[in-house]
């Protein structure tokens, strides 16, 4: 591990050395930055996700962590003693640190494979409604005529193809929450 002051961290950040830096912490498997400055929060989230094009999630309790939530990929504030800036600057909340595992182990994995389903099923509703579309034109001579009323296809999309995307992205559950807690491994995957 690593851990680094906010006075050492000022000089690491200067052009020369942050290529070596960025080489060091790859090496460590924690880095942990103690007594920095806003500033220099928002600047390390920065050049992790610009040099070394990773996505980036920063964890914040107070105001002094506002511009590095609001730099990264993914912010999480922790409400608490220090207010609730870091949480209203945040995309997700929590009450205590030690529900970021369970945040980013279930609750994360729920998300991505939900978001990958839904995808995959909007993909498929458009591509048979256009083929729908395409091969009513061979029978109307490619006139240009419309095959459907605007309310009905307005009905389409609101009742039969929004509704169950929406209970399958709230129930679908592909693994239990225990299971993916000891087996951390299938975030991953």
């Amino acid at each position: 591990g690593l851990v680094i002051d906010g006075r050492t961290l000022e000089l690491v950040l200067h052009d020369s050395l942050q290529n070596i830096f960025l080489e060091l912490t790859e090496k460590c498997r924690a880095v942990v930055c103690c007594q920095a400055t806003p500033l220099q929060k928002s600047v390390l989230v920065k050049l992790v996700r610009s040099k070394l094009k990773a996505m980036t999630l920063a964890v914040g309790d107070g105001a002094n962590d506002v511009s590095m939530i609001q730099v990264a990929d993914i912010g999480v504030g922790i409400s608490g003693q220090e207010g609730m800036q870091a949480v209203m600057a945040s995309d997700f909340a929590i009450s205590q640190f030690r529900h970021l595992r369970k945040l980013l182990l279930v609750h994360g994995h729920w998300c991505y494979t939900r978001l990958t389903n839904m995808v995959l099923y909007f993909f498929y509703k458009n591509v048979t409604y256009v083929n729908l579309l395409f091969w009513y034109q061979f029978f109307c001579g490619f006139s240009g005529t419309s095959m459907t009323n605007y309310w009905i296809l307005i009905l389409f999309n609101l009742l039969f193809t929004s509704v169950p995307p929406i209970i399958y992205g709230v129930l679908d559950k592909d693994v239990s929450a225990e299971l993916l807690m000891e087996l951390p491994q299938l975030y991953t995957m």
